[in-house]
């Protein structure tokens, strides 16, 4: 450590030590992780902080003069430049209001296109469902029909052999024929 001391250091020193004091246990243990980073950072070890507070204790270093504030009357430049700030600030003001507004309507179209999807992919679930079912159906009647087809044809063929043999064979021939031949 330095001999001199540093004003901004020690100030800051002393913030991080009120807040360790504080009542709110958040803070404190922020500001202690704060103090820790800062000594490791500075490679300062718990004995100069020591020997810091000692030497501060007996003769504290004076105060920091403090910085001249720019009173709210002043001359006419100072004035235009406030204006001007003033109306850059409305300008990012409307600007933001208005990127919040189009954020938000995209996101509303967002949700809307989202539920329309899902509605469209259950319309197309129930529709692959039903056209499943009518394929499975007219499969069916198609083997249906084939069977009943060959079942009559089979029908038909019998009973028209049957006519044939009817209609040619009318007078029973002998077998004597067949015989002496």
């Amino acid at each position: 450590m330095s001999d001199s001391l540093d004003p901004r250091e020690v100030k800051i020193l002393s913030d991080i030590l009120a807040l360790v004091l504080d009542d709110q246990p958040g803070q404190a243990s922020n500001a202690l992780d704060a103090l820790r980073s800062r000594a490791q950072r500075n490679k300062t070890t718990g004995g100069a902080l020591k020997n810091l507070f000692v030497a501060i204790a007996p003769n504290p270093p004076p105060r920091a003069a403090p910085r001249a504030r720019a009173s709210r009357s002043t001359s006419g430049a100072g004035t235009a430049d406030m204006q001007a700030a003033r109306a850059q600030i409305l300008r990012l003001t409307e600007s933001l209001n208005r990127m919040d507004l189009d954020l938000r309507t995209t996101r509303a179209q967002a949700a809307e296109l989202s539920s329309r999807l899902i509605a469209t992919q259950k319309a197309r679930t129930e529709t692959q469902a039903e056209l499943v079912a009518m394929r499975s159906t007219l499969t069916t009647r198609r083997l249906t029909v084939a069977i009943m087809a060959l079942v009559v044809g089979t029908v038909v063929g019998i009973a028209g052999s049957e006519f044939w043999h009817a209609l040619v064979l009318s007078a029973p021939t002998s077998n004597a024929q067949f015989l002496h031949g």
